[in-house]
């Protein structure tokens, strides 16, 4: 507990410092200050320092992000109906709220982040915008849903940090998708050299049109998005159409991210009567990730 501790109160310190924390924690993981890859703790501590920066931005400047989901909007358009909708890697929830407001229709809106404070945040987001949506935490590599239980999921540089993952991260995401699979993340294949040394250099994604071939989904649309934040971090669309005949699951009914078995929920935690473990609910937040679950095997004896 206390290097723990000790831990935090570093990355506290780089954060007001303005340090980048993510390239922080990689030295400290790898001890010789060389490049490796994000782990996924990594990144859970330095978007949760982050938790906020999203809503201020947006506050500071609505213009881009207006521009942002108009252009997604249009992509969505093409794609026929859409009952579910689910962001992966939501953030504070920014980008998923103005989207849903400028949609003719009104699909059961979803999305999850690594970060409890930046899903909190987005609740009230959502909530500011007069939406409705279910919005909880859980891991891109375990997401605790069934099988094609969401029409379209898409991303917004979510899967960015998750550089050597390529393919873990986008078959689970095609895993949960019905319909379409939308990802809007950095164009390594469609950058300059530039670019493309800068994306290497912060251990982000690459090569994703290949992989996603690779998987065998079909990659219908692959270009760059007009819309881009930072030059150096090129957006490119990677439009991959899924069109499961399969019997749809009902939209956001969790499952265990440890044994893909139904959660039963309950005021303060999910429950698996299969796997006896507990995800507790953080003040209104579901804490779906493996590391939040709690071995509970007298769990439904409690309500007796």
């Amino acid at each position: 507990m206390t290097s723990k501790l000790a831990l935090t109160r570093h990355i506290a310190e780089l954060y007001a410092r303005g340090e980048n924390v993510m390239a922080n924690l990689r030295r400290l993981s790898d001890g010789t200050g060389a490049v490796i890859a994000n782990t996924v703790e990594d990144i859970m501590i330095s978007y949760d320092f982050q938790a906020g920066s999203y809503i201020r931005s947006y506050e500071e400047n609505p213009d881009y992000l207006d521009r942002y989901t108009s252009e997604l909007r249009g992509v969505l358009a093409r794609l026929g109906p859409i009952d579910t909708l689910l962001e992966a890697g939501c953030g504070e929830a920014t980008t998923l709220s103005v989207l849903a407001s400028k949609m003719e229709t009104r699909p059961a809106l979803g999305g999850f982040d690594i970060s409890w404070s930046r899903v909190k945040l987005g609740q009230g987001f959502v909530r500011h915008h007069g939406l409705l949506a279910t919005l909880f935490c859980a891991d891109l590599f375990r997401i605790p849903l069934a099988d094609r239980s969401v029409d379209v999921v898409y991303t917004s540089h979510s899967i960015e940090p998750n550089g050597d993952r390529e393919r873990e991260s986008i078959r689970e995401l095609a895993r949960i998708a019905r319909k379409w699979l939308v990802l809007l993340e950095p164009a390594h294949d469609l950058a300059g050299e530039d670019a493309r040394r800068r994306m290497e250099g912060h251990g982000y994604v690459k090569n994703l049109a290949a992989t996603i071939r690779a998987l065998g989904l079909e990659l219908v649309e692959h270009r760059l998005f007009p819309v881009c934040a930072n030059p150096l971090n090129p957006t490119g669309l990677y439009l991959v159409k899924i069109g499961s005949p399969a019997g749809r699951a009902a939209a956001f009914d969790f499952q265990c991210p440890v044994s893909g078995t139904p959660l039963e929920p309950g005021p303060d935690a999910y429950y698996s009567p299969t796997s006896f473990l507990a995800y507790p609910v953080l003040d209104g937040v579901p804490c779906l990730l493996e590391n939040n679950a709690i071995l509970a095997t007298q769990f439904r004896a409690l309500d007796r």
